[in-house]
């Protein structure tokens, strides 16, 4: 029997422990679970608005840099100078 002598040193606080949570469980856990949830409910709504205002900014970045875009496009047409009118082809002539 000397295998068992040193196995259960320490284990009694430990499972005190353990039977006292087990019976507190039942009793703790609801009433953190209703206080959990208007908790939850609060996160939820902040993070609905976060997403809401991000996305609002990114649409109006989006809007004036296709403004930009379309600005400096304009700018380029006009800067650029008309391309010559084609030369009609003259037929190839033998010397």
């Amino acid at each position: 029997m000397a295998l068992f002598n040193g196995v259960l040193n320490g284990w009694g606080p430990t499972l005190l422990i353990g039977v006292g949570v087990a019976v507190a469980a039942p009793i703790l856990l609801p009433a953190v679970a209703a206080g959990g949830r208007p908790l939850a409910r609060t996160l939820i709504r902040g993070g609905l608005a976060v997403a809401e205002t991000v996305q609002g900014v990114v649409a109006e970045v989006g809007e004036q840099l296709s403004d930009l875009v379309a600005e400096v496009q304009a700018e380029r047409a006009a800067a650029t100078p008309a391309p010559p009118a084609a030369q009609p082809s003259q037929p190839y002539s033998q010397p």
